[in-house]
């Protein structure tokens, strides 16, 4: 029981040393030469102008929400999809409702926004 222990403390080490090796060796490596033109920042080859602040509307950030919320919902919904054929004969109607149920509040959460016109780009 013991080795189990000690393989799981070697890939903790492990991976906790890759990254700090890695970092260290490119900073060894790597050329410093600072500048004051290194230190401006870049903008599509202009130079910046008027101040770096700029408040973004909630909604970007609510859309963006939203849509990572219906991605991972297919990242649920495809092996569920998959796997269903072979699960239909052991376990039947109940893995259907189960997904039913899960699209259900999905859809609910789709309507909430709906109302509350988080999905209108204005």
């Amino acid at each position: 029981m013991v080795e189990n222990y000690v393989s799981v403390a070697v890939f903790i080490l492990v991976g906790l040393a890759l990254p700090a090796v890695a970092l260290t060796v490119g900073r060894w490596l790597r050329p410093h030469k600072p500048s004051e033109a290194k230190a401006i920042a870049y903008e599509s080859g202009v130079d910046p102008t008027g101040d770096s602040w700029v408040q973004f509307n909630v909604r970007y950030y609510l859309f963006a929400l939203l849509f990572v919320i219906f991605d991972v919902e297919t990242v649920f919904l495809y092996p569920w999809a998959v796997a269903y054929d072979a699960l239909r004969a052991d376990i039947g109607i109940f893995i259907l409702v189960e997904m039913l149920v899960f699209v259900f509040f999905l859809l609910i959460g789709l309507l909430y926004a709906w109302k509350k016109k988080v999905l209108e780009w204005t």
